[in-house]
């Protein structure tokens, strides 16, 4: 029994010798981690939060829109972008309400709203759809060459075939028919063979008389050899 006790007060001996040793380090990691945890379900919260606040405000500029109202849109629209910005609904209400602007005939306000959604929104897929939109203004506003810079950037490969006949669109009203032929075979390569929107972009290729005779891949990437850039799509379908 001696012996058990004698070999126990050893233990207990080293465990002290090493706690007073190491003690201080094992206390602070403890209260690292605490924090590190409490920090994370505190963001966590507030995220879910912001989220929660922001999708009412999206909810409002929806209804808005669905009853063609840029007046009530504003001020739910204006707080996504101030107070939510860093939400997924603050970029999809922007794009509800430059909708609204634009058919409202404020073009300058509806282009301010895509830029912003260009600038901060976190998917890609929604930049893309602000550039559409913007060469579409830019488009009815005669500004050619600035349409075709914002169809330039590079985009997902499901833009392709619209961002393609937007181009074909541009280019056909800035009088340069052949490029845009080219930009409406690329815009045709690009769609499914089943869609029905080919009949409306084969429509715009034979008014201007039909495909141009190149490589596949002049065609493939309109404006090398023709002259202009990239995919594009019809402006009808995106405002």
């Amino acid at each position: 029994m001696a012996v058990y006790d004698l070999e126990e007060q050893e233990k207990i001996d080293d465990l002290k010798a090493w706690w007073a040793a190491n003690g201080k380090y094992v206390s602070a990691a403890v209260v690292i981690f605490a924090i590190g945890f409490i920090g994370v379900q505190g963001w966590r919260w507030y995220q879910a939060t912001q989220a929660e606040k922001a999708s009412v405000l999206y909810q409002a500029v929806s209804q808005a829109a669905r009853a063609n109202d840029a007046v009530k849109a504003k001020e739910p629209a204006t707080q996504l972008v101030e107070r939510f910005s860093a939400t997924a609904y603050a970029p999809r209400g922007a794009l509800l309400y430059a909708k609204l602007l634009y058919d409202a005939g404020d073009k300058t306000a509806a282009k301010a709203q895509l830029q912003w959604v260009i600038g901060h929104a976190g998917e890609d897929e929604l930049k893309a759809v602000a550039r559409f939109r913007i060469a579409q203004i830019l488009l009815d506003e005669k500004q050619y060459d600035e349409a075709l810079k914002m169809l330039d950037a590079k985009t997902d490969e499901a833009f392709a075939a619209i961002y393609s006949d937007l181009k074909g669109d541009i280019l056909a009203a800035a009088g340069k028919t052949t490029d845009a032929r080219v930009a409406y075979q690329a815009s045709l390569a690009k769609l499914d063979p089943k869609s029905t929107y080919r009949a409306f972009v084969q429509a715009k290729l034979d008014a201007l008389g039909g495909p141009v005779s190149a490589t596949p891949d002049a065609i493939a990437a309109p404006g090398g050899a023709a002259g202009t850039a990239a995919p594009s799509a019809p402006a009808a379908a995106a405002k």
